[in-house]
């Protein structure tokens, strides 16, 4: 009998364990589709279920080596929020599969991609040709991401006056991420001088700024670290 209580028992202790610590960080591994978050719900399930079996492996021992990679789940989570170099090192970024209405076919090589893979994702977003995209992008969750050209767009409200008609789609330019320009994205038309202009117009220095993006319709958006709004889903 005891052989059948002790599994049944480690089962239940094992699924307690992993509601807790699924409502700790379950929505960081669900929200982020990246092959680091893959990889920690297939560890944390493969751990969960030899502390829940394997009668042959204790589980005080086996919950230590559990709860240390939580804490290292957790410790990582917090470097990433703050360093978006080491969010890229383990999150990857994408990677631009059409350009301009062609496709890059070295991107397409370096990540395995094929055509067929194209093709078919592109199907899932309702595109039979090829000649209605203006940029697809290969998120690091495997999912493609598809901007059409602007005669193929669905027309909005916004379309019916001429003077918030686009004459030229781009894709939007991340200027400032975590309170840090993003040189790389600087160019002669959004300059470093530039950005520090609208800021001063503004009143805001780079260090409250959280994210600041130029839009696909050359608008600038910007978005503080201190937002100052009460969400009714967020309570004590």
């Amino acid at each position: 009998m005891e052989h059948i209580l002790i599994p049944i028992f480690r089962t239940c202790i094992s699924f307690f364990i992993l509601m807790i610590v699924s409502l700790w960080i379950g929505k960081q591994v669900n929200s982020h589709n990246n092959h680091y978050n893959f990889a920690m719900a297939v560890t944390i399930g493969s751990f969960i279920a030899n502390m829940g079996f394997d009668t042959y492996l204790k589980f005080i021992p086996m919950l230590a080596a559990f709860l240390a990679l939580i804490s290292m789940y957790f410790l990582s989570s917090i470097i990433a929020t703050n360093s978006r170099r080491f969010r890229l090192w383990i999150s990857g970024e994408p990677t631009v599969i059409i350009e301009n209405g062609k496709i890059l076919d070295g991107n397409m090589k370096k990540i395995r991609y094929s055509l067929d893979d194209l093709n078919q994702q592109l199907r899932e977003h309702g595109i039979f040709d090829l000649i209605e995209v203006e940029y697809a992008l290969l998120e690091v969750s495997g999912k493609l991401s598809v901007l059409k050209k602007t005669k193929y767009q669905n027309v909005v409200k916004k379309d019916i006056y001429p003077t918030n008609l686009q004459s030229k789609i781009q894709l939007p330019i991340e200027l400032i991420m975590d309170g840090r320009a993003v040189d790389k994205n600087l160019n002669s038309k959004y300059s470093k001088t530039w950005l520090h202009h609208e800021l001063m117009v503004r009143n805001l220095q780079m260090k409250d700024i959280q994210y600041a993006v130029i839009s696909s319709s050359g608008s600038l958006f910007i978005d503080l670290f201190e937002d100052h709004v009460n969400s009714p889903l967020d309570t004590e």
